[in-house]
């Protein structure tokens, strides 16, 4: 890792494709001589020093000097970049073909190609970010929605980081007193009360249960929810689907059994990632191929988080509507009264569920906010959102902090029955070590190194 940490690093830091710009990033102690080999300005000359953040305008030129592409550079000096090395970016028109010639003469003059995640793994190893702010970056690169990117900033900007800190800090403040304690006993060093420790340990763990309490959202917000749209054939399932995504995605007629398989989609609810399936009608049927839609959508309403069931407001419940209830009734329900614009027949007693009702008529694309606002206040249920604080939304920082937190309370069960606090500092250490693998202080090499390969390149 060390011997990595002294080369020049080069690699497309933009989306390959077709853009109006491009950027070749390079970070290391050579990325000026590097740049000053293929860079050329508009009078020919470089300056004796580049400034530092400024833009230069001018050409990247090959050994020959042929014209590459005309470009815009700048650089960032050590120690105020992104990696605390010196970083050039070159900006060049975003197509594929300049990219790639500018990236090969980078190598072709003393860099190398960088490794997913080695800018922002040199950023960690250099002190810039912690561990945790390393994944909020990428968690924020791979975001689908705006409450995924606000969970990320907050890491990234080392909210998470805070938290843990200290939490971390008071537990090595009780290691550390405990720890002299035994080391000096000739000095006159003041006794701490166990009553004392067994608060602060509390304490601990209360804080660690507030952290593990947001997991469930986080969990939320990062894989969103799947929701199913189900009920009898021809009662405007496909048409809601269509309706909440905004397009025609599904085939819509009057013929019953139209929808044979499940169709699924993602869209965002204020921020909210929802995965919806619209689902063949569940009726008996003899014809094989529906009968197979019909158990694929058994199948996913067995999977869904919510159950969004249609029914046709202008027909009466009838024992097809019973089956499809008794079917969904362990499921958290959303009921869709659709067709409302017609004379309304079916009576609301019959439905024996406790899920709220929205009256909709997919013709006069009437209650399709209402929809939506049921669905991410049912889904949230008052829970704190992104902005209000912060959120375990990493799965590894979730098995972390359950870890620390068994440490923690056998520390406790250890004070509690008379066990000597030099053995209490063993589970105390152990809290400590498994919450510094959050923000990277206890990390194993090969952890970092997997961490930072589920990167992309040239971030």
């Amino acid at each position: 890792m060390a011997m990595a940490l002294e080369d020049t690093i080069a690699a497309i830091s933009t989306p390959i494709g077709v853009g109006g710009i491009g950027i070749v990033r390079m970070s290391g102690g050579k990325s000026q001589d590097i740049l000053r080999k293929m860079f050329r300005t508009k009078s020919g000359r470089l300056p004796a020093d580049f400034e530092n953040r400024r833009f230069y305008y001018g050409h990247i030129v090959d050994g020959d000097g042929r014209i590459i592409d005309e470009v815009l550079v700048v650089v960032m000096k050590a120690p105020h970049s992104y990696t605390k090395e010196d970083i050039v970016e070159i900006h060049c028109h975003g197509g594929i073909i300049p990219l790639r010639q500018i990236l090969r003469l980078a190598i072709e003059y003393g860099a190398r190609l960088a490794e997913p995640g080695e800018f922002t793994k040199r950023a960690f190893l250099n002190g810039r970010i912690d561990l945790a702010q390393a994944e909020g970056i990428m968690e924020l690169i791979y975001s689908k929605t705006e409450a995924q990117a606000r969970a990320s900033v907050q890491h990234m900007e080392g909210a998470l980081s805070e938290k843990i800190r200290r939490i971390r800090g008071k537990l090595l403040d009780i290691m550390a007193h405990i720890e002299v304690t035994i080391d000096y006993p000739e000095e006159d060093i003041e006794e701490v009360p166990v009553e004392d420790y067994l608060q602060r340990l509390n304490d601990a763990v209360k804080e660690i249960d507030y952290l593990l309490s947001t997991a469930e959202q986080g969990k939320i917000i990062r894989q969103g929810v799947k929701v199913v749209i189900v009920g009898k054939p021809n009662v405007g399932k496909s048409s809601l689907l269509n309706a909440l995504l905004r397009e025609n995605r599904a085939i819509v007629t009057d013929i019953p059994g139209t929808t044979r398989d499940v169709i699924e989609e993602s869209l965002s609810i204020n921020g909210l990632l929802v995965r919806i399936l619209d689902t063949a009608g569940i009726r008996e049927t003899t014809d094989v191929v529906e009968g197979l839609g019909v158990e694929r959508s058994r199948k996913s309403i067995e999977d869904a988080d919510l159950v969004l069931w249609v029914l046709d407001a202008s027909r009466p419940f009838d024992d097809e509507d019973r089956r499809i209830m008794a079917e969904i009734a362990s499921k958290r329900v959303i009921v869709v009264l659709n067709k409302t614009d017609k004379p309304i027949v079916l009576d609301l007693k019959d439905i024996e569920l406790d899920a709220p009702v929205i009256h909709t008529s997919m013709v006069l694309n009437k209650g399709i906010e209402d929809i939506e606002k049921c669905i991410y206040d049912t889904v949230m249920e008052g829970k704190v959102e992104a902005n209000d604080g912060v959120l375990i939304t990493n799965l590894r920082h979730q098995e972390v902090l359950l870890r620390a937190k068994e440490h923690v309370v056998e520390a406790l069960r250890a004070l509690e029955s008379g066990v000597p606090v030099d053995l209490v500092s063993i589970d105390i250490r152990s809290a400590c070590d498994a919450l510094g693998m959050i923000t990277g202080e206890t990390v194993t090499e090969d952890l970092i190194d997997k961490i930072f390969s589920e990167f992309c390149v040239g971030k």
